[in-house]
């Protein structure tokens, strides 16, 4: 059976970027008679704000969406709030240096950001250095999982070489995480588990067959394929749906006005409004029609689906808003 999700940050606002992200997750699950799971994905404590899980999980029902696990509903393979599953982590964490792929860096950003031989690439900022190469982790060391603000980060060595695989939308693909980031990051300096890992781990423990999330992930996927081989993972199939960009070519965001979930529900909007004009922005539906998600399922197919950005006009999101 598919199993797909959507797995937000509770970090602000839901944008309409994100919430057809949600729809298309949703919309792709539900087509193949599969579950949906919701996963808040909390980790970046330094930005995480308090009340907003539980507003964008009450937005994203308000759209029309539902889903058969998350933190609000339970499930089989909770907890569904990563802070939770740490201990998971851990044990992924234990494995990677039993195998001797994981270092111990003292490197900031700055520190690579300076070096000579740093290109400034990739989203996670200028490719590594491979400094601190040389110190290797013991497993055997408590150190190790120690919690709480530490000197270094925990890295995972990675050689040369490109990762192939077919996604759902852009085809075939191939990246050499080696020379685009380098050695990655799979555990901060203050004991949380970074994103490649813990995303990894818990898609696995979930049972996620297939990975619906949009396009500005597309490079994380061969590093995350390089950690399944390394623990042992089955793969998932990844599905990257194009990005939603504003008039000015940016990323949906505030500068561009009332493009929030709770801002056009405060503002009377109807959620079938809203669902329509983001299934019409990729095709699934007819300009200014309204549509619940439920019944977009049997329009669903992922071939329809653009490989390029959406950009939407002043004038589209005036409509939308009603005026």
């Amino acid at each position: 059976m598919v199993r797909g999700r959507f797995a937000p940050s509770p970090t602000g606002a839901l944008h309409l970027g994100n919430a057809r992200t949600a729809l298309l997750a949703w919309l792709h699950a539900r087509a193949h008679g599969g579950a949906f799971v919701m996963r808040v994905e909390d980790l970046d404590f330094g930005r995480v704000r308090p009340g907003i899980m539980e507003r964008q999980l009450d937005e994203l029902r308000w759209l029309g969406l539902d889903w058969d696990e998350g933190p609000d509903v339970g499930g089989p393979f909770g907890p569904y709030v990563q802070s939770q599953r740490q201990e998971r982590y851990d044990a992924a964490l234990r494995t990677l240096a039993q195998r001797g792929l994981l270092f111990e860096c003292t490197c900031s950003r700055k520190d690579i950001a300076q070096a000579a031989s740093a290109p400034h690439a990739g989203e996670e900022g200028p490719r590594y250095t491979g400094a601190c190469r040389d110190h290797r982790v013991d497993p055997a060391v408590p150190s190790l999982m120690a919690h709480g603000r530490s000197l270094f980060a925990l890295r995972m060595r990675v050689e040369p070489g490109a990762v192939c695989f077919a996604d759902g939308v852009m085809g075939d693909c191939c990246f050499d995480p080696a020379a685009e980031g380098g050695d990655f990051v799979v555990r901060r300096r203050d004991g949380a588990a970074a994103y490649q890992l813990a995303v990894v781990v818990d898609d696995a423990a979930m049972g996620m067959t297939h990975v619906v999330r949009g396009a500005d992930l597309l490079s994380s996927t061969a590093r995350q394929i390089l950690l399944c081989r390394a623990l042992d993972l089955p793969v998932p199939a990844f599905v990257h749906v194009p990005l939603m960009l504003g008039p000015d070519g940016e990323r949906l965001a505030k500068r561009h006005g009332a493009v929030s979930l709770g801002d056009l529900r405060e503002a009377g909007v109807p959620p079938e409004r809203v669902a329509g004009w983001l299934a019409a922005s990729c095709g699934l539906a007819a300009p200014g029609e309204d549509a619940r998600p439920a019944e977009l399922v049997r329009r669903f197919d992922v071939a329809r689906l653009s490989r390029e950005p959406t950009t939407v006009s002043e004038a589209d999101l005036a409509r939308l808003r009603g005026g």
